[in-house]
This record gives C-alpha cells, structure tokens and sequence, in this order.
C-alpha cells in the first residue's frame, strides 16, 4: 500500500484556483428604431459589490448587439435569451437573467470598470 494519494482523491498541484463567479443579469435597453436603433448593455449583479461599477457598454446595431452577446458567453439556444431578444424588439428593453460571470470576465468584456 502507498502512502501516496489516489486518483480523484487529491488534486494536482498545478492545477489554478477556482475563479469566484458573480450572479446577475444583462439589462439590454434599444434607444431609436429601424437599422438606426443603438443597444446598450448593463451587467448587474445581484451581490452587492461596493467596489465594482457597471459599465454600459454600446452596440452600435443589430449585428453589433449579436456579436458583443456571443463574446459574452450567451447561449441563445435558451428560451430565456430568444424571449429577451423578442422583448427588446417589441418592447425597447429586457433581461437576461441568470448569469454567472467572474471579475475578470467582467473587466475583459467590458461590462465593469476595475
């Protein structure tokens, strides 16, 4: 018997922490109408972080809002994301909830200030 640990039972050295994620939701409000319509995306967190701030960040249009959305990590196979969308269109603004993101996501995509 080896008095090494076993497969599963012990983690390898090398391996990197765990990155803490946030939970919250994307606030997508469409200022104007037609292809000249402009989006503007707010990640909020539902923990309350006193150090961070949201950044909006702008998409210029339709194609833009797609793109900056797929950088982001947004599964549009989920009915909650294609129901946003729709409400966007229909409405003006929507949410996307349910979002698990790091700080360092955050930064990277724009969506906080460090």
């Amino acid at each position: 018997m080896s008095a090494m640990p076993t497969g599963s039972a012990a983690a390898p050295a090398t391996a990197p922490p765990a990155k803490p994620k946030t939970h919250g939701f994307l606030r997508i409000a469409r200022h104007g109408v037609g292809p000249a319509a402009m989006y503007v995306i707010t990640y909020h967190r539902l923990e309350k972080n006193e150090v961070s701030r949201p950044r909006p960040v702008a998409a210029e249009s339709s194609q833009a809002l797609i793109e900056l959305l797929e950088r982001i990590g947004i599964d549009f196979r989920q009915s909650e994301v294609r129901g946003a969308l729709e409400d966007v269109l229909r409405f003006g603004s929507a949410n996307i909830p349910g979002l698990w993101l790091s700080d360092e996501d955050l930064i990277e995509k724009g969506l906080e200030e460090s």
